[in-house]
């Protein structure tokens, strides 16, 4: 018996022919949902991932529509956005200050480098050659005595790591909830931090405990839209398609902030409302730098380490023009008129034909990747620039956040997001991207973004029967299909 569903695009009812089999659960193992070889998907498909697209094309460039002093202050964003912070001012050609105790990295850069400013994790042995992981370099930086945990490799991709649980004075793992990012590397061993003695965490013991998880940045190109996106579009959105996405089983849902009630969308779990929460936070998380949206220092360092008055980014009174603006509100502004990725096909591994991209888009319908990867959403007015007021954000995410499975779970709750719950990552830009999933385990070495989509089904995932529907689609479908992500 074969179902039949009538799915809408627009105006046009489309008439699918499907069989009672999609609607198992799709396995990553390669086997089709109802334990029969499904068609050249899974283990036995030919297709790969062709590899990072080799043309920028034209990414980390400014919105058009700027005016000169707009452009001015975009500017000076890009130009704290890759300065690199000491303890305290006065470190060689390190500029900013406020660095620590804890740091996973010590510029906005270094994590969001590839293939240029604004993007996510570089490799050294993938296009466009940036170097090795930054935090290699940043965990000795300056005489700091930091040794390299086992999941920071030259190779990549940068990370972050979070406890998902406390710890019992015995040593052991206990059931409250910790969630928060331990910091990979401490200033102690700096020349400008005398006297700091702060140990790293025990990210060996944590591993052995089952009981650390990670984090890789995610890309800032296009993030003005994406905040500009009122939240009426985003539930409109949400509420599309309905009856499809019962069939399919994804039932995603926002994440709120508990301030207002409003929609959050920036992070692995849609947990910042902001452009400029996400950049304090990340300046207070990631660098250890006070400011004023978190202006306490976290995790109660021990005052040996403590070297300056908080906040230590701030408005700069005395100063004018750009200047005057704190360094977060900067980078907020630099990412908010940062222009989106632009697709195309040139420089994809392997030269594609265009009709494999245009194919690779309806195989992508095809198998309802974008009931949750949605094309493009409106944004509304924006009082910043007319590049950021009713435009079509061809973003491929609906903002939400989805059960994705105990295979992806980390077991970190973020507002309203649960433990297996992830939002939907931003497709635009993909074609350039080289690490994976919100912990970076789909790497060039054991397939990239083919493993990224197999990872997607897993024992209470929302995405099983749509992996179903992938691993239906016929060896050259499938990619067709990794040929456009690589075009986007």
């Amino acid at each position: 018996m074969k179902l039949i569903r009538c799915y809408t695009i627009g105006s046009v009812c489309l008439f699918l022919s499907l069989s009672p089999s999609v609607f198992g659960q799709g396995q990553p193992g390669g086997r089709g949902p109802g334990g029969q070889n499904s068609g050249g998907g899974g283990q036995g498909t030919t297709a790969q991932d062709p590899g990072v697209r080799a043309s920028n094309s034209g990414l980390g460039q400014p919105l058009s529509t700027l005016t000169p002093e707009q452009v001015q202050f975009f500017n000076d964003g890009l130009a704290r956005f890759v300065q690199i912070d000491s303890v305290s001012a006065g470190a060689p050609n390190e500029p900013g200050s406020g660095l620590g105790p804890g740091y996973n990295s010590n510029s906005c850069r270094s994590c969001h480098s590839q293939p240029v400013t604004g993007g996510s994790s570089p490799s050294q042995n993938q296009y466009p050659f940036v170097g090795p992981n930054p935090q290699i370099l940043a965990g000795a930086d300056y005489g700091a005595s930091n040794s390299m945990p086992f999941f920071i490799t030259a190779d990549g991709p940068v990370r972050e790591a979070r406890f998902p649980f406390m710890m019992n004075a015995n040593g052991s793992v206990s059931q409250v909830a910790d969630g928060g990012v331990h910091d990979v590397f401490t200033i102690a061993g700096r020349q400008d931090a005398e006297g700091c003695t702060m140990p790293q965490p025990n990210f060996e013991q944590m591993q052995q405990l089952n009981n650390v998880i990670f984090r890789i940045p995610t890309p800032v190109f296009g993030a003005g839209l994406i905040e500009s996106i009122p939240d009426s579009t985003i539930l409109s959105n949400m509420s599309a398609n309905s009856q499809i996405k019962q069939w399919l089983g994804i039932s995603g849902h926002p994440n709120y902030s508990g301030n207002d009630g409003s929609i959050t969308r920036f992070g692995w779990k849609a947990q910042n409302k902001s452009l400029e929460i996400f950049a304090g936070e990340a300046y207070n998380v990631e660098m250890g730098v006070t400011n004023e949206l978190f202006p306490n220092e976290r995790g109660n360092p021990p005052a040996a380490c403590l070297y300056n008055y908080t906040p230590e980014d701030s408005t700069n009174f005395n100063l004018s023009g750009p200047q005057m603006l704190s360094d977060l509100v900067e980078f907020a502004n630099f990412m908010r008129f940062l222009a989106p990725p632009a697709q195309s096909s040139q420089g994809i591994p392997g030269n594609p034909s265009q009709r494999s991209i245009q194919n690779g888009q309806a195989a992508f319908l095809k198998a309802h990747c974008d009931m949750c990867h949605t094309p493009s959403m409106q944004t509304g007015t924006s009082a910043f620039t007319p590049g950021l007021s009713n435009q079509t954000a061809q973003l491929f995410s609906d903002l939400l956040v989805h059960h994705m499975g105990s295979g992806l779970a980390d077991n970190v709750s973020q507002g309203s997001a649960a433990g297996d719950e992830f939002r939907t990552a931003p497709l635009w830009g993909v074609g350039q991207r080289i690490f994976f999933l919100h912990d970076g385990r789909a790497t060039p070495s054991n397939g990239g973004l083919l493993r990224a989509i197999q990872n997607h089904a897993s024992n209470g995932s929302e995405a099983n029967r749509v992996i179903g529907l992938f691993n239906q689609l016929s060896n050259q479908d499938q990619q067709d299909l990794l040929n456009y992500l690589r075009s986007l």
